[in-house]
């Protein structure tokens, strides 16, 4: 029986043509990010399952793929729970394991630290367009800042980055805060312990408007007094900073106006000091669905696109459930998955700083014509021409427009009767 030549479901082969484009933007992320101070670091890919499961990455630790026990520690029969088979689990994201590593090693890591991460996840998902159960995420983390200088860079490192990628693309960064979300919910008159589900409501403005929301949120039976007041509230709302501020006055009552007072210098000092045009606003529905989400959070939209190509916030609580003592953190990702898709889908090519030749030989070379071959490829290579070498195929038409279609600009055709 032939074995199976697919490969798994929501996986890929990728291609040389979107290789090719994958490695250029990820130089382009790794380049603009070392710019602001970031260092490169890697983790593993497996993580104890007590720590994916422990219920800091929302809907995610229902898609983890789990890893069994091995050899004597795996009792099948004598199982009684999932604990008892299972001990690990490929990462669902990013930040869990670099809060695991930096409870591992802050004592060798600069203050505060600057991370640098770009890794393979795993989420059991399922498979669409632009999405697969293995996906690439490129994240910037700053650990041990407490001010909101790490929110200030960490978006204007992540736009400039976004902006050498797609330049002729318009984008926009949404913020919000997570004090504000509870805070608007507070003030309605919502009750306390609900605010989780009313925030998953809200979540869906883009999907089914102010209306939509409304009727949801009546449906599953919130007070009508409290929802008209709440979406009442939303609705008034300016996007700008002197809309947060208005808002942090109107909350100032179930809220510290501090809260506001942050996320509007955020959004003026960014404005103030980038060097690129993009779009910066105030979107009150922004809830972002990890749990471990605890102030200010973003994401970015990109012109074409529908959905975010980036999102982040700050998580200052998930270092200390390694550590027992609460460290502050904050991070942006970049969705590289999407950024490849708009690519590839708009026929982008890698602008190429050398030249490609490819050098076709004929077969039967004596050894001192194929050794002349690869000294003049060798030549060209040395003066910066990517050069790759092969023997002519009987079909050479269908594979000289293979080379052609990858690139290589120019074709050179060796024959034994021209190599004497």
């Amino acid at each position: 029986m032939a074995l199976k030549k697919k490969p798994v479901t929501g996986m890929k082969d990728i291609l040389p043509g979107e290789m090719e484009i994958r490695d250029y933007v990820l130089n382009i992320i790794k380049d603009t990010y070392r710019g602001y101070g970031f260092s490169a670091i890697e983790t593993p890919c497996v993580e104890h399952i007590e720590n994916l499961t422990s219920k800091q990455g929302g809907d995610n630790e229902k898609l983890i793929f789990k890893i069994l026990k091995r050899g004597e520690k795996l009792n099948v029969e004598a199982a009684q729970t999932e604990a008892d088979v299972v001990d690990g689990g490929l990462r669902y994201d990013l930040t869990l394991p670099l809060s695991r590593y930096y409870a591992n090693n802050s004592a060798n890591l600069s203050a505060p630290f600057k991370a640098l991460q770009v890794g393979s996840v795993w989420r059991a998902d399922r498979p669409q367009k632009g999405r697969f159960r293995q996906f690439v995420q490129c994240d910037i983390d700053i650990l041990g800042d407490a001010t909101n200088l790490a929110e200030i860079e960490e978006i204007l490192a992540l736009t400039k980055a976004l902006k050498r990628i797609c330049p002729d693309k318009a984008y926009t960064v949404r913020v919000n805060d997570r004090a504000i979300l509870k805070g608007m919910a507070d003030y309605s008159g919502f009750p306390e312990n609900e605010t989780d589900k009313v925030f998953i409501i809200l979540d869906k403005m883009d999907k089914i408007g102010l209306d939509g929301v409304r009727e949801e949120l009546l449906a599953e039976g919130y007070a009508p007094e409290a929802v008209e007041k709440y979406t009442g509230l939303l609705a008034e709302i300016q996007n700008d900073a002197a809309g947060v501020r208005a808002l942090g006055e109107k909350l100032s009552g179930v809220m510290d106006p501090a809260k506001a007072e942050n996320l509007a210098t955020i959004m003026e000092t960014v404005k103030a000091v980038a060097d690129i045009e993009f779009g910066l606003e105030f979107d009150p529905t922004l809830v972002r669905g990890m749990g471990y989400y605890t102030g200010t959070i973003f994401e970015v939209s990109m012109e074409g696109f529908g959905g975010s190509v980036a999102g982040g916030g700050r998580y200052d609580k998930l270092i200390g459930k390694f550590t027992g003592v609460d460290t502050p953190a904050c991070g942006f990702s970049i969705g590289f998955e999407r950024i490849i898709t708009i690519l590839m889908d708009s026929g982008f090519k890698v602008p190429e700083s050398a030249g490609k030749k490819a050098f076709l030989y004929e077969k039967g070379l004596s050894g001192e014509q194929f050794r002349a071959v690869l000294k003049k490829a060798q030549e060209e290579r040395a003066n910066g021409t990517r050069v790759a070498v092969a023997q002519m195929n009987k079909n050479k038409k269908f594979q000289k427009e293979q080379l052609a279609k990858d690139g290589y600009e120019e074709i050179v055709e060796f024959y034994k009767d021209s190599l004497k």
